[in-house]
């Protein structure tokens, strides 16, 4: 049965209530948590106003990529830089979950906003599951997450699978890079539909060498995405 729209009337009444008077709980206890855990720059550890920003050294340091960039498929808010590095690093081995918000906010300059319900995909890069369950979280879902929440688009989460363990890429070669991500990711059997005739945002925390997002938007297209962007905090820019 259809819920009576009186009572939908007031359940939605009722949740707005809930939401205002969580959030006025929330600023009411913001200097208590304040006092007990100074706000600090997650990059440096300075004194800061506020949880979540970067003071205003740090901010100086971030280094934005010269527009327009060599490829029009691949947006960052910055360039991949010791202060980029030392975020990414805190956030992705570090365990400091809680950047995504102050990463996606920057990321979400670079990508057009939409109604609920709207807009592209949003598809991170996926983990292998043992590589989840060690680092207990993929950082790509996180940022995510935050951006659907910024009405960048829809999460879909597990849109791809990694099915193979990779090596760690570091140190190695592009063509060895490239070699190593041979059939590790595919498409979501589950999430063909989906993903078939829609333009997909490839979400990830930085740009390297290219071959992960390339196996990953290969995957996608050959699930029938339509177009395919990949956005990420940072980039490396090949000197």
């Amino acid at each position: 049965m259809r819920p009576v729209p009186r009572l939908h009337r007031e359940r939605k009444a009722c949740d707005s209530r809930m939401m205002k008077l969580a959030s006025e709980i929330r600023t009411g206890l913001s200097p208590l948590v304040d006092l007990v855990y100074p706000p600090r720059c997650p990059a440096c550890g300075v004194a800061v106003a506020e949880h979540g920003g970067l003071c205003v050294d740090c901010w100086s340091l971030l280094e934005a990529p010269a527009e327009p960039a060599d490829t029009s498929d691949i947006v960052a808010p910055w360039v991949y830089n010791d202060t980029s590095r030392a975020l990414l690093l805190d956030f992705k081995h570090g365990g400091k979950t809680s950047l995504a918000k102050l990463m996606a906010r920057m990321m979400a300059t670079k990508l057009e906003s939409h109604e609920a319900g709207a807009g592209p995909l949003l598809v991170p890069v996926p983990l292998h599951r043992l590589r989840l369950w060690e680092r207990g979280y993929n950082q790509a879902a996180l940022l995510a997450r935050e951006l659907a929440r910024l009405g960048k688009g829809e999460l879909c989460v597990d849109a791809l699978v990694r099915d193979k363990r990779t090596p760690s890429l570091g140190g190695l070669s592009r063509d060895q890079r490239r070699e190593a991500l041979k059939g590790a990711i595919r498409a979501n059997q589950h999430r063909l539909p989906t993903l078939s005739g829609r333009e997909v945002v490839l979400i990830y925390d930085v740009y390297t060498s290219g071959a992960t997002s390339s196996a990953c938007v290969g995957a996608l297209r050959g699930a029938g995405g339509s177009k395919v962007t990949v956005a990420c905090f940072a980039r490396v820019i090949d000197a």
